[in-house]
């Protein structure tokens, strides 16, 4: 693993693992709408590539020459009924099978341990879609991961607990540093593979 695209890579997760990337050595090729949204420290050590995840043939040439994609879409705490998100995943899947690019790692919803009708209200929109994602992952044969994380939270990096396939999430909340991490770190780990992994900062 060389090089990734990570779509998403000006949210709150993105930017964690753009730099969780860069520490690791990789080259980053940063897929994002707003460029200025990017922080000053990374404009100078990624790849920026500006485009739309729900335009096909920018999301090909952002896939075409990395090892690995990295998904942390986000509608920015826009709660209202959508479908980007998961239009979004199949054009990045579609891509990696023409680019013949096999790994991906994607951040999903601890919701998803949820049966539907238990999701709160103001969730159950932005959970529909990524239950969409979730089912869009599932139908290929990459090397995807599906991350179900809980409250992304503020906090600095700190331990994780991981767990794979689990009923429910282990705990309450994730520092964006961590989760950030445990998706750039997942490409290389065959373990988490074809799996559910959802994680939470270990208790202080």
């Amino acid at each position: 693993m060389k090089k990734i695209v990570i779509f998403g890579s000006t949210g709150m997760t993105g930017l964690c693992a753009v730099e969780a990337a860069l520490k690791k050595g990789l080259q980053v090729r940063a897929f994002l709408r707003d460029p200025e949204r990017l922080t000053d420290n990374l404009k100078d050590k990624v790849e920026i590539f500006k485009g739309d995840v729900l335009e096909p043939d920018s999301v090909a040439n952002a896939v075409e020459g990395t090892d690995g994609v990295v998904v942390a879409l986000g509608t920015r705490s826009c709660l209202d009924p959508t479908s980007d998100l998961s239009e979004g995943l199949k054009n990045i899947l579609e891509a990696m099978r023409a680019k013949n690019v096999k790994t991906i790692s994607t951040c999903l919803s601890a919701f998803l341990f949820y049966e539907p009708d238990k999701v709160p209200q103001k969730f159950q929109h932005l959970t529909d879609d990524h239950r969409r994602m979730y089912e869009a992952l599932k139908e290929t044969s990459m090397n995807w991961v599906a991350v179900f994380p809980p409250h992304i939270s503020e906090e600095p990096s700190c331990e994780t607990i991981i767990q794979v396939n689990p009923q429910k999430s282990p705990g309450r909340a994730i520092s964006k540093w961590n989760l950030g991490e445990f998706l750039v770190n997942a490409l290389t780990e065959p373990k988490y593979y074809g799996n559910v992994v959802s994680l939470c900062d270990a208790p202080k």
